[in-house]
């Protein structure tokens, strides 16, 4: 075709065809398609480079060290959730058994926390909340109540299961069954019942732990205090008070301590699993006041009795007490006295121990009361005959101990009474007199008779007990020479 031809081309009838149909264009339906086709090609595309690594990974020589392979061993590296716990049964302390859950929920089963054992059985641990019984214990945990009245037949040893305490520990080994197999109460630090589940029923037996006793001693001087000196030299307060109770009988240890008074004592420690856990008693004892020293041997004789006795065997104890009551300090003395009532000199025939009112007061020794009520100036008094000899009186009470009444025998040390200030009396105290065959002695001065001394039958292993407390203590004596001069 020539250009002139194309020139004069008639182009009306192509202007008269007919409009084209218009596309739709790009539509949400082409959206999701093209994202699903992206999608599908990278998982391919994925799992092409893994299986490349993989079968790359294979062909590496043994040994080889690279950059690439520590990372490629690190990503293949999978941490557990959780580590079991493997209890041996037979072995009670290596376990641990944590708390259980809300004990108040009816609904409360064993729980993943909780500890796993042999043959899929669990442990629960229980505390006893008031108001709590097993019954009840045995009912929140979905556990059988025949299993609990087997355990009751047992005998005298799951006997004490019938009464629980606030805060008493009770540890379940529940199988998958929710049945029982092991019980462990917890009666004690030392003391735990054990009941085991066997072929035919279930068995109790009652575990004890061994405590291993230490034999350590400590030595003080006096300075300021008896307490301070007790704690410089390692003594609890149990310790110091024990050591009071020994040489109470003798020693005034509110008026007679002085500046300069020794001690020594040998004790023993309780220890359990290497642990120290208490303080046990005193073995032997030594204490020097105001010159004068006295010492303390603990002997227990072949029927389990145990008593301090002088080197000589006497009692320790005294058949009075020195002071029958805890005063704060003595407001009159044995003797003649101007009264402060009656406004003249008076006869004083007993102690005054100014005390607060309310302050128990104390038989100074086994007796029978033979007065109780009211004595004109003595105000609200109790007499008591020791024996033939001896008799003691205490005046100006508040109040008696309910229950005594004439003709009852009491101990020494038995609460008859309380401090006041009935009858003549300026302010609460006790006014306390010692009588010896009817005539007034002075309670603070009169040497005191002692209790029983060594029986004769133990007095060959009492000396043979104290020839060895009395070698320790002559060394710690030594020691002690040597610290206080």
């Amino acid at each position: 075709m020539d250009y002139n031809s194309f020139l004069s081309r008639d182009y009306r009838s192509l202007l008269d065809m007919p409009t084209p149909v218009k596309h739709p264009g790009f539509t949400l339906i082409h959206l999701l398609i093209l994202i699903v086709a992206l999608g599908v090609i990278s998982s391919l595309l994925i799992f092409i480079s893994t299986d490349a690594s993989t079968h790359k990974n294979s062909r590496r020589p043994a040994g080889t060290s690279t950059v690439e392979g520590a990372l490629d061993n690190i990503s293949r590296i999978t941490l557990p959730l959780s580590i079991p716990q493997k209890i041996n049964p037979a072995d009670e302390s290596a376990a641990v058994f944590p708390r259980a859950g809300n004990e108040d929920r009816a609904s409360a089963r064993i729980k993943p926390s909780m500890i796993q054992g042999k043959n899929d059985s669990q442990w629960l641990t229980v505390k006893v909340k008031p108001g709590n019984a097993l019954a009840g214990i045995f009912k929140r945990h979905h556990l059988a109540p025949r299993e609990l009245h087997e355990i009751m037949a047992l005998g005298k040893d799951t006997a004490r299961l019938k009464s629980l305490h606030p805060g008493d520990i009770f540890r379940f080994q529940i199988d998958k069954n929710q049945h029982l197999q092991r019980l462990v109460y917890d009666i004690s630090p030392l003391k735990s019942l054990h009941i085991r589940r066997q072929k035919q029923g279930f068995t109790a037996t009652m575990w004890v732990k061994r405590i291993e006793k230490r034999s350590t001693y400590a030595i003080g001087q006096i300075k300021s205090s008896l307490f301070e000196a007790g704690k410089e030299a390692g003594l609890s307060d149990t310790l110091i008070m024990k050591m009071v109770a020994i040489f109470g009988w003798d020693i005034d240890f509110a008026l007679d301590i002085r500046k300069g008074d020794q001690f020594a004592l040998i004790y023993e420690e309780q220890f359990l699993g290497g642990r120290k856990i208490n303080d046990g008693v005193i073995l032997a004892a030594e204490f020097t006041n105001q010159g004068h020293t006295y010492r303390a041997l603990r002997f227990t004789d072949a029927s389990h009795h145990s008593d301090y006795y002088t080197p000589k065997g006497l009692s320790m104890r005294k058949a009075f007490l020195r002071t029958p009551v805890d005063f704060r300090r003595i407001s009159s003395r044995f003797g003649n006295r101007y009264h402060p009532i009656l406004n003249r000199m008076r006869m004083h025939k007993g102690v005054d121990y100014a005390a607060r009112t309310g302050t128990p007061i104390k038989a100074a020794g086994d007796g029978k009361i033979i007065f109780r009520g009211r004595k004109g100036g003595y105000g609200r008094t109790v007499i008591i005959r020791h024996g033939g000899r001896y008799s003691t009186l205490y005046a100006h009470m508040s109040r008696f101990r309910k229950g005594l009444t004439t003709g009852k025998h009491v101990k020494q040390g038995q609460i008859i009474g309380y401090v006041g200030q009935s009858g003549r009396a300026t302010g609460p105290h006790l006014h306390y007199e010692f009588r010896v065959n009817g005539v007034h002695r002075n309670p603070l001065t009169i040497r005191l008779p002692h209790a029983a001394p060594i029986k004769k039958r133990y007095r060959d292993s009492f000396n043979r007990a104290a020839s060895a407390l009395l070698a320790q203590l002559d060394m710690r004596r030594q020691t002690r020479l040597a610290m206080y001069p």
